[in-house]
């Protein structure tokens, strides 16, 4: 069954210094990496939202660099994995994970997770309000899988903001699953992480 891909490749990059997307990693850009992962681990067509990145303009926010990118897939599409495209070393075998828990067919989504090592706490100013217990608590990362009709009604649903499209999702009352992630599935954010990435390759 075909799976489509949206590449969102359309962030300003102000914490990296520089558009981050278009930074050379082993060569290539980084966002071609992160659309290689998504063909490799077998999605059949990856549109990608970022002019600078060879594909389409984006939005102001992520979730409207997604819808533009939902756009351009054919309405009778099912399924369709979104990636950040600072996500370069995303493997096949997580692409093909997320892929095959979304054809299971009784999620709205899919997520792949890791556990947070760190402890985590709520703060506000410099004093700390709240301690969350970590066993409960995983970091998400991209690709997430999602069935193509659900993630377009979230979208519709309401124009709030959100950190993913997860949560979209899950503000819309859809079911989310997860699947294991990878430690090494690191988004590039600040020029350290770059180098930690072809440290990596």
């Amino acid at each position: 069954m075909k799976v489509w891909g949206v590449l969102v490749a359309a962030g300003s990059g102000q914490r990296f210094g520089a558009r981050k997307q278009l930074a050379a990693l082993g060569g290539r850009p980084v966002w071609e990496w992160s659309r290689q992962a998504l063909i490799d681990g077998g999605v059949a067509h990856v549109v990608v939202v970022g002019e600078e990145a060879g594909g389409i303009p984006g939005g102001s926010r992520r979730r409207d660099s997604v819808a533009a990118g939902l756009a351009r897939i054919p309405v009778e599409a099912e399924f369709v994995l979104v990636h950040d495209a600072v996500r370069p070393l995303a493997s096949s075998a997580l692409v093909r994970r997320v892929t095959e828990r979304l054809l299971a067919g009784d999620v709205d989504g899919v997520v792949p997770v890791v556990p947070v090592g760190d402890t985590v706490k709520r703060v506000a100013g410099d004093r700390v309000v709240e301690t969350f217990p970590r066993d409960d608590l995983m970091a998400v990362q991209t690709p997430q899988g999602f069935r193509v009709q659900a993630l377009r009604a979230a979208q519709t649903a309401s124009d709030e903001d959100a950190g993913d499209e997860a949560e979209l999702i899950e503000r819309a009352g859809g079911v989310v699953a997860t699947v294991p992630g990878e430690p090494s599935n690191l988004k590039i954010t600040y020029p350290g992480d770059l180098e930690r990435a072809e440290a990596l390759l």
